[in-house]
């Protein structure tokens, strides 16, 4: 590897702002190592000082790893590199949202995490009232923090509101409803317990006093969950851990899963009372985190090895994905409609729901849909808290 040139040799300040434009980008979740930064320094020295249009593509083609953190980088590019009211801009975006009526809004997609990762300690300050007569601004802030907090996206919420959205996360109550099974228990009021009954007449001379009774036995049903981790899936991953762990923490056996090359099994690390350290665990025994996904390959792996073992007494399966899946359609569909068959119901999470008027266009999302039970959002807390009422005795079938 190269060496980084001294600071002296580039213009001004721009070695240092170099450094502080990376370090922007790691607090705002882009993978941004030292070794990008020397290889920026060194692409700087050598061209991509002429033009704006050539030091974009030499910082992007340096410090850009994925696909998905475009978007994230090109608005940290306008912000830092351009903007001279950058204080002002990015402090607006830390206030509450509102919806002017006679003004353009901003072309710049909000992202509250970058807000904070370059004023992580810019001051509160309150929106301006207008004046009784005249109305400006139209804004509803009639809901309190955590009731706003439950419909944010978990894409858009700045380090603090993800460290209070885990925490309300803990405190969702998750209870699953039992089911009847084929077999039957000892009861009070039932029907009639025949063979029971005779049994007791003959080992008391065949006299009988009261008749025996019984009812079907009521369980409750273990719960599967197989959560993509691949790199479309970053921004949701590590909170729908989290959902994990909480479902783990229940009175009801959970079976935990993540995937994206390769299918892992995660329920032991799961089991930890802290879920951060669960959460850390995991993240250190996945080789393929926001990695490629080769959902069909997952699933067969599943179907194969683990299905007997863990999906016995009408289980249900929360598949956590967003159908954005490489490899053959036909093939998995198959192991869909083989996954479906299996348990007592499939339950597809998708935080592409988000957006009004979805459609399954993917291949992966067309070859999943015919085979699940229910399709579902996974993109805030108040979606999860509906799952939660969900397991809790929702339907098992609904049109989708």
């Amino acid at each position: 590897m190269l060496a980084a040139p001294h600071p002296d040799s580039l213009p001004g300040h721009l070695a240092h702002n170099v450094l502080h434009f990376a370090r922007v980008l790691r607090s705002a979740g882009m993978p941004v190592g030292t070794d990008r930064v020397q290889m920026a320094l060194q692409a700087l020295l050598h061209s991509g000082l002429e033009s704006r249009a050539d030091f974009h593509a030499a910082l992007q083609a340096c410090m850009l790893s994925k696909a998905e953190h475009r978007v994230l980088f090109n608005q940290a590019f306008a912000l830092f590199w351009k903007d001279p009211d950058l204080e002002g801009r990015m402090r607006a975006l830390l206030l509450p949202r509102v919806q002017l009526q006679e003004k353009t809004p901003l072309k710049i997609p909000e992202n509250r995490r970058l807000a904070a990762a370059l004023f992580p300690h810019a001051p509160q300050t309150e929106s301006p009232q207008p004046p009784p007569d005249e109305l400006d601004v139209q804004a509803s802030l009639t809901w309190n923090e955590q009731e706003v907090l439950r419909h944010k996206d978990f894409e858009t919420m700045t380090p603090e509101e993800w460290a209070e959205a885990k925490r309300l996360l803990r405190t969702l109550p998750l209870q699953f409803k039992p089911v009847l099974t084929r077999r039957f228990e000892r009861a009070a009021i039932g029907r009639p317990d025949w063979r029971s009954s005779l049994q007791r007449m003959g080992r008391q001379g065949g006299e009988l006093w009261q008749p025996l009774r019984r009812r079907q036995r009521r369980e409750t049903p273990p719960l599967v969950v197989l959560a993509d981790i691949s790199g479309s899936m970053a921004s949701y991953s590590r909170m729908l851990l989290h959902f994990c762990h909480a479902l783990s923490q229940a009175d009801t056996p959970v079976h935990s899963f993540v995937f994206g090359t390769r299918l892992t099994p995660i329920s032991r690390a799961l089991r930890q009372r802290d879920p951060d350290q669960a959460v850390a665990q995991v993240a250190a025994a996945v080789a393929d985190w926001s990695g490629g996904t080769r959902l069909a390959d997952c699933l067969h792996q599943f179907n194969r090895h683990w299905a007997r073992r863990v999906l016995g007494g009408k289980a249900t399966v929360l598949l956590i994905t967003d159908g954005l899946a490489h490899g053959d359609s036909d093939a998995l569909s198959h192991e869909a409609e083989r996954l479906a068959k299996s348990c007592r119901r499939l339950i597809w999470l998708n935080p592409l729901l988000r957006y009004e008027g979805f459609e399954p266009k993917a291949a992966g999302a067309r070859a999943l849909l015919p085979h699940v039970s229910q399709l579902l959002a996974a993109h805030n807390l108040a979606s999860l808290s509906h799952l939660g009422q969900l397991l809790a005795g929702g339907p098992t079938r609904s049109p989708l």
